[in-house]
């Protein structure tokens, strides 16, 4: 039998390995900022075009590498970070794999400008697909400039499965985050398409947080610190109100790595425990120093999980430091049945004497003098008209006829009574639809019952009205007497420019939308102003996950989003009014035997169907 097994190319290899490295051009941002960190670098830049399927450039100030560093950088399993694998349970870097640059390399066009301190010129490499296309001396600054262009040139199916340039520029933006939160000593600025999107420079960890999420993230944040033989725990964490529908604002870094744990976030969670409303989520960006030999990452090939050695210490941990400090800076209620608020002295009279309180008495006055000897010794004289009873104060008050008769001869304005144009059978109104456990909507026909879910039901009525007014451009809007303001990051106000037109046409009035701030002053009729900002944070949502690359399906996807939104909730209460005008909304629509999702709104029961279940 002839031999079958036989090894890879190199070139093969590397794009295998790619797969695990490089799922998209966030892995490759990852791997290229946590490199520029490992070099000591003080000042990052990031350059980014077309969501980086065009560029990704990295640039540092960091110590460079050599000609022979930068040659074996992209060998596979090419590291400086460790020597034996007993470093693997002692790591301080990132980088330590060896496998990030030859996987970018193996799918990308790859070029690399480096210089150490200490030299005069530094080296110019050019890889296409793993191959070296040249190798040069050149003059450049002290540090790396990495440009990954083309990326996936070599494979198109990987290509393909790429999403829309609005979802991979979110994860870039993600990645990009994470890193530039873990290390507010260094200055990044990032750029997308020759627009600056974030200036980071050096500042402490809270400056940092507020500069990536907005100036009102400020007033949000509540510190946490504690520190033990096992654990080391910083950071902050966001009050209960300003909790949000999305998850978007959580953030664990362990030895200034960001990881991914649903434990962790379970004893967060725990610790908001009753705080919280529901369907929301709390913000929290803590920072945990453990020994490195009590954790393993290198478990994953993106390093975002990490095994520890005794979870439940750090559950337990975790979640006593959040609550104490909930406590701690009176975002928690507490019981204290001794101590009474009101008896508390205010600060400005907390060193002030009491004032004893004066009464001055007029001890001359006599209620019983008569009027002529009090208004002798006052020099004023008042002329008093007697009474003779009290029966005279109604005197002319009695009316001469009966008390209606004043009214008898009053003429009021009244519509004039039209004749119905339609003679009605029964003057008693018959109810046609019920409520079932404040879901459904039962309502009879001739064949049986139909049982509609209101709630998939209203989904549909929505989502076509929305539909039709984007396409159609005929919304009508309710101006607001005072503009509602709000506050989005980066990313998100970069979203709502985005979809401003189509927002547009549904009825929302945008006066400012710039920087981190939104003003609106008028929305749609359907839309409550109480719940602008959950449906905005929702639809951001929405598209930061779902939307696909062509114009219809963007609108397409707002009108379900603001449908999903707005609906009515299973468990609300509805009037027989309501519910009629439910069934015939949803009756008045294209397609209402299904919900935006694809989902049924009603069912029928036939009445044979009924008579079965009593034999």
């Amino acid at each position: 039998m002839a031999d079958i097994i036989q090894l890879l190319p190199d070139h093969v290899a590397n794009q295998i390995a790619a797969g695990e490295v490089v799922q998209r051009p966030a892995s490759v941002v990852k791997e290229l900022l946590e490199n520029a960190i490992d070099a000591g670098a003080t000042s990052i830049k990031l350059i980014v075009k077309d969501a980086g399927k065009t560029l990704i450039q990295v640039i540092d100030n960091g110590k460079g590498m050599s000609v022979t560093d930068a040659r074996l950088s992209f060998e596979r399993h090419a590291t400086s970070k460790i020597t034996s694998a007993d470093d693997l349970f002692n790591l301080t870097t990132k980088g330590f794999r060896g496998e990030a640059l030859a996987s970018i390399a193996a799918i990308a066009h790859v070029e690399l400008k480096t210089k150490p301190e200490l030299d005069d010129v530094g080296t110019h490499i050019k890889i296409e697909g793993s191959d070296v296309v040249s190798q040069e001396v050149i003059a450049t600054p002290t540090g790396t400039s990495i440009a990954v262009k083309n990326l996936f040139f070599n494979i198109p199916a990987r290509r393909n499965f790429l999403k829309s340039n609005t979802v991979e520029l979110r994860h870039i933006i993600d990645e990009f985050n994470r890193v530039s939160l873990a290390h507010p000593i260094i200055t990044f600025v990032m750029f997308h398409n020759g627009s600056e999107l974030f200036n980071l420079p050096e500042s402490n960890m809270r400056q940092r947080i507020v500069n990536v999420f907005g100036g009102k993230t400020n007033e949000k944040l509540v510190p946490v610190e504690e520190s033990t033989e096992v654990l080391k725990i910083s950071g902050f964490v966001g009050k209960p109100e300003f909790a949000r529908k999305t998850r978007g604002e959580q953030f664990f870094f362990v030895n200034n790595r960001f990881i991914k744990s649903s434990y962790l976030n379970h004893a967060v969670n725990a610790a908001f425990e009753g705080l919280l409303r529901d369907g929301t989520h709390a913000s929290y960006f803590l920072y945990l120093e453990v020994d490195p030999k009590s954790i393993d990452i290198n478990i994953h090939p993106t390093k975002t999980e990490i095994k520890f050695d005794d979870e439940h210490t750090l559950y337990a941990l975790l979640r006593s430091s959040v609550k104490h400090s909930l406590g701690q800076f009176n975002i928690a209620p507490v019981l204290d049945f001794e101590h009474n608020s009101s008896m508390d002295t205010p600060y400005n009279y907390k060193h002030k004497e009491a004032n004893n309180p004066v009464i001055e008495v007029d001890r001359s006055f006599n209620p019983f003098k008569n009027d002529k000897e009090t208004s002798r010794k006052s020099g004023v004289t008042f002329k008093k008209e007697p009474v003779s009873s009290w029966e005279s104060l109604y005197v002319g008050l009695e009316s001469k006829g009966n008390s209606s008769d004043a009214f008898s001869q009053l003429q009021l304005e009244s519509d004039e009574e039209m004749p119905s144009m339609f003679e009605k059978a029964n003057d008693e109104v018959t109810q046609k639809t019920f409520q079932i456990h404040g879901k459904y909507i039962v309502n009879t026909i001739k064949s049986g019952m139909l049982f509609i879910d209101q709630q998939r039901a209203h989904q549909r009525v929505l989502y076509e009205q929305f539909l039709q007014h984007i396409t159609v451009k005929e919304a009508v809007s309710q101006q607001l007497l005072f503009p509602l303001a709000m506050e989005f990051s980066t990313m998100e106000i970069a979203i709502l420019l985005n979809l401003k037109e189509q927002l547009e046409q549904t009825g929302f009035v945008f006066s400012k939308l710039e920087g981190d701030e939104v003003e609106i002053s008028g929305v749609p009729v359907s839309v409550e102003a109480s719940k602008v900002s959950q449906v905005l944070e929702t639809l951001i949502s929405d598209v930061e996950n779902e939307v696909p690359d062509n114009h219809f399906s963007q609108t397409d996807l707002i009108a379900k989003s603001l449908a999903k939104s707005l609906a009515i909730k299973t468990g609300q209460s509805l009037s027989v009014q309501e519910q009629e005008h439910l069934v015939n909304s949803l009756f008045a629509c294209k397609e209402p035997s299904i919900s935006p999702t694809n989902r049924a709104t009603f069912i029928t029961m036939k009445v044979e169907d009924i008579d079965k279940k009593f034999n």
